[in-house]
């Protein structure tokens, strides 16, 4: 199949685009790397009258570190964060998960924003983004405002804009020296999306750290507070202390009645608490 016909506008500025989106009639999508609406489009699951290409937006593709935090344009592609262009204050994490999203061709043109905004469950960024405690700017008719990535994605393909809306960026906290992160996920094959994502981020100095269950029927199971998943205490010991049955009992909690299901959600979530004890090198060229 092919899309329907549809008009198709290049705003050259954030204000431009913002004015036009709350000015348009009829039904409006935004499009930056096309990875997840061009499929759409040929399918016709969605007939818009009006397309945004917002890659001419450079407000969209701005990178720039506030303090202890990484600001990311929502247009910034997967291969500009693995490819080193973008500055890491995750000390490598960001790069480990955009390396291993989907195929090379995907990552030259999918963009973080456009990810969270489709909100599919199985996402890399979805599940990431909400271990690192990661925020995204909201831009609209009526200012700015910013939400936790897990406030933003409210269910599967369903996130938190009101009308004329646009994500302008993701804001990363940097992670800490002796902040552990471990990110796995379960493919059937290479580039497929996932069937199960585990992510922690842990700071055993502190005692605290955060967990996430992703590829799930909706939002990823947050965490916010890890400890219960290692008996109450976050400490150096953490890997020895991980639990499966609290990790078992946070999803039946969360609505999860297949054992079978939740026995592979659990192991691949063991195993970033594993890869979080011992980092896997990320063996990719530094950022000049």
């Amino acid at each position: 199949m092919k899309p329907v016909a549809f008009a198709w506008e290049r705003p050259d500025s954030l204000a431009a685009l913002l004015a036009r989106l709350a000015e348009a009639p009829g039904n409006v999508k935004l499009i930056a790397g096309g990875q997840s609406l061009g499929p759409m489009l040929n399918l016709r699951l969605v007939e818009p009258d009006l397309i945004l290409d917002i890659t001419g937006v450079p407000e969209l593709r701005a990178v720039r570190v506030e303090s202890d935090t990484l600001v990311l344009g929502a247009c910034v592609t997967h291969a500009d964060i693995e490819d080193g262009r973008v500055r890491d204050l995750t000390r490598g994490a960001l790069r480990r998960v955009a390396a291993a999203i989907a195929y090379r061709p995907v990552r030259n043109r999918g963009t973080v924003g456009g990810s969270l905004v489709h909100a599919d469950p199985a996402a890399d960024w979805v599940s990431a983004l909400t271990a690192l405690g990661a925020e995204v700017e909201i831009a609209g008719p009526d200012g700015c405002r910013t939400l936790p990535v897990e406030r933003f994605v409210t269910g599967p393909l369903t996130v938190a804009l009101g009308r004329a809306e646009i994500l302008v960026a993701v804001r990363v906290p940097a992670l800490p020296a002796g902040a552990a992160w471990g990110y796995v996920k379960h493919c059937a094959k290479i580039g497929e999306f996932a069937h199960a994502i585990g992510a922690v981020r842990l700071e055993p100095g502190q005692g605290r750290g955060r967990a996430v269950i992703g590829a799930v029927e909706g939002p990823p199971v947050l965490l916010a507070d890890a400890r219960p998943l290692f008996g109450g205490r976050i400490g150096a010991d953490f890997a020895d202390r991980f639990d499966p049955a609290a990790a078992d009992a946070a999803l039946r909690a969360a609505g999860m009645t297949d054992a079978v299901e939740r026995h592979v959600h659990v192991t691949v979530l063991a195993r970033a608490v594993a890869q979080a004890a011992k980092p896997v090198p990320l063996n990719l060229p530094e950022a000049a």
